[in-house]
């Protein structure tokens, strides 16, 4: 609580003047690409706030003295619509894009790059992908002008099995995720490290349902009640998991833990309560009573929005952005990028890493359980009562997977 924004600030302001302000005074657009309609409009509609009020703060004070303009673009979370928001942002002058919800569309953002920057030297864009998660992403479709900001799947299923491998009570596990490449990741993933690190859980269902189309998840829950699962794994994310959970709560699944990616996003907070208590569990690189330079900034975005700040990997968007034009002593995003491979800098979570071979962030991982607030978590999600209290830290190296990617660099 201690941590003013301008102590958030300071932490970027540790170059030499002469170099930091290179750029002063200079705009960088950034356009946003992700849902603003559909099921996902309300986890889109709270990241795009997210980016909008760090850029206020961010524009305060910033090592590199830039202005950051957002522009907000609705893509549908279809590739399609992603493509032609990309080509509308370029036409206005957009140098920078992030994008977050759905690898489809994060997929589509890096075939169009490839292409646009290598038939247009001069006006390069630089891609963000700040939750995005698919590993094929950094490795088989891996790209100079893409970088992650959020650990991908297998990364945060390493963290997840390595916990779960020392609860004996976990026998009986049921996957379900969503029927894309995130989910169907999860699911290989859990099943591959599962069976290294504990061969005695037996996966007694593994379900894909379509991606932000179902509305009653009651027909899930039964099977997964019929399987005799004592733990169910999901990656679900929006209105996808916050269907889930209440559609167990409404069953009274209430021996049944659930192991989640993304439980702190708009509605699932609300959709657990009291009745989910002690037995849901999520692997993040945050948590929101975490101690620095990010909790200030969750108690503001609460004051003013009455909503919650989940998404941390937009203050690493803006931190390292800003250090890297510093040390680049330029925006241009060819120059930036060279800066940014390799990159270490200090972030909410520690030191963080941008690795060089892939442009995946290297980062520490929290394991928190869903529980009352007070004491040393006294932030609550959607005003519930209720947080998730971290129980596990894993360091950067714990949760690392290697790389497969061949990166391609301009000449």
């Amino acid at each position: 609580m201690k941590f003013a924004i301008k102590t958030v600030a300071a932490s970027v302001m540790l170059v030499s003047a002469g170099a930091a302000f290179a750029q002063k005074g200079e705009t960088v657009k950034i356009a946003w690409m992700d849902p603003l309609s559909g099921l996902m409009a309300a986890v889109g509609t709270n990241q795009l706030k997210s980016f909008q009020f760090l850029a206020e703060e961010f524009n305060k004070k910033n090592a590199a003295g830039v202005k950051f303009e957002i522009i907000g673009i609705d893509n549908k979370l279809s590739p399609q619509e992603t493509s032609s928001a990309l080509r509308s942002a370029i036409d206005q002058g957009v140098r920078y894009v992030v994008q977050g919800n759905g690898s489809g569309p994060a997929l589509a953002i890096i075939d169009a790059l490839e292409k646009h920057n290598a038939r247009n030297p001069g006006k390069e864009v630089l891609y963000l992908n700040y939750a995005a998660v698919d590993p094929d992403l950094t490795n088989s479709k891996c790209s100079y002008w893409h970088f992650r900001l959020d650990a991908d799947t297998s990364m945060k299923m390493e963290a997840l099995t390595t916990y779960m491998k020392d609860i004996p009570e976990v026998k009986k596990v049921y996957l379900i995720n969503q029927n894309y490449a995130h989910g169907h990741q999860v699911s290989k993933y859990a099943k591959e490290m599962l069976k290294r690190k504990r061969a005695d859980v037996q996966v007694v269902g593994d379900d894909l349902h379509p991606l932000a189309q179902v509305r009653d998840f009651a027909p899930y829950i039964a099977k997964i009640k019929a399987s005799g699962a004592d733990s169910v794994i999901t990656g679900n994310w929006g209105s996808d998991l916050a269907l889930l959970i209440k559609a167990a709560n409404d069953a009274g699944l209430n021996n049944v833990n659930f192991f989640t990616y993304y439980g702190s996003v708009t509605g699932t907070p609300t959709a657990m309560g009291s009745a989910a208590a002690g037995r849901v569990y999520m692997v993040a690189y945050a948590h929101m009573n975490l101690p620095g330079p990010l909790n200030q900034i969750v108690v503001d975005y609460k004051k003013k929005f009455n909503d919650d700040m989940y998404t941390g990997a937009v203050y690493h968007a803006y931190s390292m952005l800003s250090e890297a034009f510093v040390k680049a002593k330029t925006t241009d995003p060819v120059k930036v990028a060279a800066v940014l491979e390799g990159m270490k800098f200090k972030s909410f979570n520690g030191e963080v890493e941008m690795r060089k071979t892939d442009h995946q962030l290297q980062q520490g991982l929290f394991i928190s359980k869903w529980e009352k607030a007070g004491g040393k978590n006294p932030l609550d999600s959607e005003s519930t009562g209720y947080t998730f209290v971290p129980v596990k830290y894993y360091e950067p190296y714990v949760a690392s997977t290697p790389t497969s990617c061949q990166m391609k660099r301009p000449s």
